[in-house]
């Protein structure tokens, strides 16, 4: 009996024991979620509200209106034209890229040797014709279509954009005056298009900044004298190449249908724009296309009479493919585009979105290249963003000469020893050559061979060939 009731009495003690361990379990468990609960609570009242990440947005703002069964061209080859918001443009095509693992068809330096017509062997890895190997083509280049042939996939989809020769010549004035002789003579752009022959010279190097500049990057004579028939003929030859061709004006519809020619998601043509020059005038660039009389505009629409034909030609096409599209519909996808931008620009900027100085921006890794008399604006990222939300908008505002860097880094890995410094815009000149400038420690003067004996520079816009000055 003793013994019974001992045993009895030892059960009893071990269940009291692990009644006893289990409240003390579920007492500690309670302390700790009461003191999760409080931090979360705390840490939301004293904490900034910083803006949701991109990737909290829904699928559907993202993809953007159905694009029924079509699959996303991935072969596209963009004819980069100057001052036409290309740059913007280009951003786009490396964003898209870039996200996919797709293969850039890149230049050696940072242009396929313009104002030269394109050859394929200053693609950087071209093994010559019938090896593809790349996706996308999209730096500046005199266009060429049988050397570009060579290098992208026959089901290459071919696309530019245009832009009014009068606000192209304006933009190409602020840009260029300190490398085209003809603008570098005239005082002013009004003084350049009252006379346009006294300061040109088609012999000149450079001078075909000056000049249906459009038409030249379009591979055509743009020293020809003017007749509908020769203008009618390279119309058709720029609408056997290219399948769309955008207007710079209306550059959100040309997005619209942009993304459905190519059928990609709403974010792929959703951007910031880039390469912007400020609006304030600096000295010796008053003279604004806005500011010339309606005479001056008229005679720079006959001095680029070549150009003036191409864009109104196909500003024709254009709305007519509006038209098709259908403009109620074109409203609605404008608008949706225009509001995605708003929601990335809240989330990924600074400054309320705006673009600023290059001066002004903190991370010298994202500072545009400066050339001309005017200021070329950039923009700073929002302090705060998770990594994988800061690397998409990094993506959407990185500079062309930095964002090619990157790609030709990652397609064409170097040993360390031999990497070469990120690109940092100092705006340092060098005393042997106004136009030089360090580029992330690196000079000018630190050059590699081209494919054709010439010098270029690893991080400028700028070729240098012996003997003949810089080529842009």
């Amino acid at each position: 009996m003793a013994f019974r009731r001992r045993a009895r009495r030892m059960r009893w003690l071990g269940c009291y024991r692990l009644g006893m361990l289990w409240k003390a379990l579920l007492v500690f468990l309670a302390i700790v979620f009461a003191g999760q609960l409080l931090g979360v609570i705390f840490s939301k009242s004293v904490q900034p509200e910083r803006p949701n990440p991109l990737f909290s947005l829904s699928s559907v703002d993202s993809q953007g209106p159905s694009l029924g069964s079509c699959r996303p061209h991935t072969h596209i080859m963009f004819l980069k034209t100057h001052k036409t918001a290309s740059s913007t443009v280009l951003n786009m095509l490396y964003r898209f890229g870039d996200e996919r693992g797709l293969r850039f068809a890149l230049p050696l330096g940072y242009q396929f040797g313009y104002p030269l017509p394109f050859n394929a062997h200053r693609v950087k890895g071209y093994r010559g014709p019938r090896v593809v190997d790349f996706s996308i083509m999209g730096n500046h280049m005199r266009f060429n279509k049988p050397e570009v042939e060579k290098v992208m996939p026959a089901d290459t989809f071919y696309f530019s954009i245009v832009r009014d020769p009068v606000a192209l010549a304006e933009s190409s004035y602020a840009y260029y005056k300190a490398v085209a002789p003809a603008f570098k003579r005239a005082k002013g752009l009004a003084d350049f298009a009252a006379d346009p022959r006294q300061y040109y010279d088609p012999r000149l190097r450079n001078n075909h900044y000056a000049r249906n500049l459009l038409w030249f990057d379009f591979g055509l004579d743009h020293n020809a004298n003017f007749s509908e028939s020769l203008a009618r003929r390279g119309e058709a030859a720029v609408r056997r190449a290219f399948k769309l061709i955008l207007l710079s004006e209306h550059f959100d519809q040309s997005m619209v249908l942009l993304r459905h020619a190519l059928c990609w998601p709403l974010d792929a043509v959703v951007s910031f724009s880039l390469n912007a020059r400020q609006q304030k005038g600096s000295k010796g660039s008053s003279s604004g296309g806005l500011m010339l009389s309606e005479e001056l505009r008229q005679k720079l629409r006959e001095w680029n009479a070549l150009d003036w034909h191409l864009y109104q030609a196909f500003n024709r096409t254009f709305w007519e493919e509006v038209e098709n599209f259908g403009r109620a519909r074109m409203e609605t996808e404008v608008a949706l585009l225009r509001a995605r931008r708003e929601v990335m620009a809240r989330v990924c900027l600074r400054d309320g979105g705006r673009p600023v100085e290059a001066s002004r921006i903190r991370d010298k890794t994202i500072r545009p290249f400066q050339s001309g008399l005017v200021k070329i604006l950039g923009y700073e990222l929002q302090p705060g963003l998770d990594n994988a939300t800061s690397q998409a908008c990094l993506r959407m505002i990185r500079p062309e000469i930095q964002y090619k860097d990157l790609l030709d880094a990652r397609q064409f890995p170097r040993s360390p020893q031999s990497a070469p410094a990120a690109v940092v815009v100092s705006y340092k000149k060098d005393l042997g050559h106004p136009r030089m400038t360090e580029l992330g420690g690196v000079r000018v003067g630190e050059r590699e061979r081209d494919w054709d004996g010439s010098w270029v520079s690893r991080n400028q816009t700028s070729v240098l060939r012996a003997g003949k000055g810089p080529l842009r």
